[in-house]
């Protein structure tokens, strides 16, 4: 999957603003995620037909897990924010 810097930007200005994808969507790889409740400045949540996206910021990273069916939303979102806490735990 290609990223475009301005996907990027796009997802680091939610972290810093929450809300800012609410409008237009989180875009990334060229897909469009309508974006749901996620937790203000540490993750955003994106579904889009049976699948989704979930995005964890650490303090050097993002984690990003990208799922379709038979993966549910619950299951990428605890392994996503396992990782990303597990990464903040050890400083990174």
């Amino acid at each position: 999957m290609q990223f475009k810097p301005q996907e990027i930007t796009g997802i680091m200005t939610d972290f810093s603003e929450p809300g800012h994808l609410a409008p237009t969507g989180l875009h990334l790889g060229g897909t469009k995620y309508m974006v749901i409740q996620g937790e203000p400045g540490a993750v955003i949540r994106g579904k889009k037909g049976s699948g989704g996206i979930t995005i964890k910021k650490t303090g050097q990273a993002l984690v990003f897990g990208i799922y379709d069916e038979p993966v549910t939303p619950g299951q990428c979102n605890m392994v996503v924010e396992r990782l990303g806490d597990y990464l903040i735990d050890q400083a990174l």
